[in-house]
């Protein structure tokens, strides 16, 4: 039965003439077989798979047929009508669907016009495969080329399935901005007549979210019912998720509400969207009553809603909380997975517990869960900075010995371990062994690198590390220039530094808070005090993130302290307190110092420092006063009764006075 299979499809093939090809070149599958009314046979849709390269200058208008044509011309001479269509359609959506689906969009291109020439029938199907190829090879704009062609090239009406396809290409691959544009011109064209429908709305709505749109976002969400469109549970959840990430927590809570008036009924996705929102804020007394009305809609929490809340916790170092949480979700039988325990280890090391998420990661091994690299490098650097390097170096190998992939997260918090441990020799070895392996060291490795050489006083050897950076183009970024600043004016080198700074603003990397505060100090410690004033006039004019922090600020007080400016001293005072910068001990100390070594007669500085915790308090900074207050506590200045009274006023409950004064009395002693 076999060989006579055989024959039948061999003489099948010498009728339509096909093209023969060694068998280890193409692969001929029969995959649809048609019978008409008289059970006759009607006709062979067959698909080929050529691992030849097809000859990109095949001139179909002419009527040539290269040997290596996506399809035969034989095949189709004088083809049989069905209809609307006729044999071999069939054969060119196959095509299509196989060159879309590996990426062979040459192919793709020229069976498209065969078919334009041909006057075949094109199916939106059809589209649809090629604009979800053109996602997968991350190539919107061809999405968009094709979708704008479907009318006028291929006769082929886009419907808004179609508009919903492309616009889903383009938002997966990012273009948010292109996205918006898309969808403006076509709903927007009166010849195209498409109407935006659910999906339509909520993919738009993602992507204003995405650029920070959220008002337009609204707007648009607000015109769906007008358009008679009914908002689902996507759309609200992703309207609040929007709302949450621009800090307009309460109208998405509001938004909760009015979902549940509309008969929209919320899913536990949008009751996680919430419960993220408030946790980042740290109002978990919201969050609680959230969890509850989740228990009343009958929406059980899943891992996702466990996991956030957990998170959540962890960010805000209430660990113990995070840690019951983490019984209670085991208790309500939802398993933790690798993502709840590497977040408890998480706020374990950031609380100093490396040990103790250590023996996490044991119990996590213990119920079956692969830990990865993320972990195994978060417990690592924990270790180093606790001082705890034999415990590091003993779980770094325990890493390697359990098949744990060495990547370069985990190699850079080796690196970054043994440069605090003061043994960048140790680390230079591990650096070698990372590049041998085929791990690609970054930014963050080499400046850990450069931090460690400079601390042990080897600049010469840091500068090193910096050109072996550049001579791999590793990106250079505002970090790794900060070290290199640092280390520089602390080693005294401060035309070196200088000559550093104008590279990093010449390649375009903005310097951040940290680079300006070394160079402030390196001109300060060089004598250039007016210089520094400059940069320090010059931080007052760049983004939030680059202003002037209280180290910036210390480093000029104790400047003019030095030069005995006290004026001018207390102007830069007033100025950092109009801007929101609180000072510390260290300001503290500075003024103090100047107060008593500056003045004649000398002061001790408690009317100075009892005026400064008065201002905070009128400022309605209450925990930097409260530092005041403890450090004048320390150094046994008393404040005026009205101001400690005010203090612990301002900043406990009735019940809670004696506790504050008590801790404040522990500290003075200890």
């Amino acid at each position: 039965m076999l060989t006579t299979f055989l024959e039948l499809i061999t003489v099948r093939f010498s009728e339509y003439s096909m093209p023969k090809c060694p068998l280890h070149n193409t692969n001929v599958s029969i995959f649809k077989i048609l019978n008409n009314k008289n059970n006759n046979l009607y006709y062979y849709s067959m698909r080929f798979h050529s691992s030849r390269t097809l000859n990109q200058n095949n001139d179909l208008e002419n009527g040539s047929e290269p040997e290596s044509s996506p399809i035969s011309d034989k095949i189709f001479s004088s083809p049989p009508k069905m209809g609307s269509f006729k044999v071999g359609d069939s054969t060119f959506y196959s095509l299509i669907e196989n060159y879309a689906y590996s990426g062979d969009f040459n192919s793709l291109e020229k069976v498209l016009n065969r078919m334009r020439l041909e006057n075949r029938v094109f199916s939106e199907k059809s589209f649809f495969v090629m604009f979800k190829a053109y996602g997968k090879a991350h190539l919107p704009n061809k999405a968009i080329e094709l979708f704008y062609r479907m009318s006028f090239e291929f006769y082929c009406k886009p419907t808004v399935k179609s508009f919903n396809s492309v616009l889903n290409v383009i938002i997966q691959a990012g273009f948010h901005d292109r996205a918006l544009e898309f969808y403006n011109h076509v709903v927007g064209a009166k010849d195209m007549n498409i109407l935006p429908n659910v999906l339509s709305f909520n993919l738009i709505i993602k992507s204003m979210c995405k650029l920070g749109l959220v008002d337009n976002a609204i707007e648009l969400f607000r015109e769906m019912p007008v358009r008679k469109c009914v908002p689902d549970a996507y759309t609200y959840c992703t309207l609040m998720d929007g709302l949450c990430k621009v800090d307009r927590i309460d109208e998405a809570v509001s938004l909760l509400d009015e979902m549940q008036i509309e008969g929209c009924f919320p899913s536990p996705a949008t009751f996680n969207v919430l419960i993220n929102g408030l946790c980042k804020k740290g109002d978990f007394t919201r969050v609680t009553k959230l969890v509850d009305n989740m228990f009343l809609k009958g929406c059980v929490p899943n891992e996702v809603t466990y996991n956030t809340l957990i998170h959540g916790l962890c960010l805000k170092g209430k660990l113990d909380k995070a840690l019951s949480l983490l019984d209670r979700m085991v208790s309500s039988k939802c398993v933790p997975n690798e993502v709840t325990y590497g977040t408890i280890i998480n706020g374990l090391v950031k609380q100093g517990r490396a040990l103790d998420g250590a023996r996490v990661l044991v119990l996590m091994e213990e119920r079956g869960y692969l830990v990865n690299e993320y972990v195994y490098s978060v417990l690592v650097s924990g270790l180093f900075k606790e001082g705890k390097s034999e415990e590091a170096m003993r779980l770094f190998k325990e890493s390697m010995d359990k098949g744990c992939k060495l990547n370069t997260v985990l190699y850079s918090a080796l690196v970054d371990g043994l440069c605090r441990d003061r043994k960048p020799d140790e680390a230079m070895k591990i650096l070698s062994e990372m590049t041998d392996k085929g791990c690609a060291p970054n930014a963050f490795t080499f400046s850990s690198l450069m931090k460690g050489f400079f601390e042990v006083g080897n600049s010469h050897k840091a500068i090193e590390v910096w050109k072996d950076m550049t001579k791999i183009n590793c990106a250079e970024n505002e970090v790794c220039y900060s070290v290199l600043i640092h280390g520089l004016c602390k080693d005294g080198k401060v035309m070196e530094a200088m000559m550093v700074w104008a590279k990093m603003l010449a390649t375009g990397c903005r310097p951040d808070v940290v680079a300006y505060s070394s160079m402030i100090q390196g001109l300060c410690d060089a004598g250039s005090v007016e210089e520094a004033l400059k940069l320090y006039n010059e931080m007052l004019c760049l983004e939030p993130d680059s202003q002037p922090d209280v180290i910036t600020y210390n480093i000029l007080f104790n400047a003019l302290c030095k030069q005995s400016s006290i004026s001018r001293a207390v102007d830069l005072l007033n100025s950092m307190l109009d801007r929101g910068c609180d000072p510390d001990l260290v300001t503290c100390n500075i003024f103090l110092r100047m107060l008593r070594e500056k003045l004649d007669p000398p002061q001790d500085g408690a009317k100075f420092l009892d005026e400064l915790v008065v201002r905070l308090l009128k400022r309605q900074r209450n925990l930097g006063a409260s530092k005041i207050v403890e450090v004048m506590l320390q150094k046994f200045l008393s404040p005026k009764a009205s101001t400690w009274a005010r203090v612990v006023h301002e900043l406990c409950q009735p019940k809670k006075i004696q506790a504050v004064i008590d801790k404040c009395w522990s500290k003075l002693y200890c």
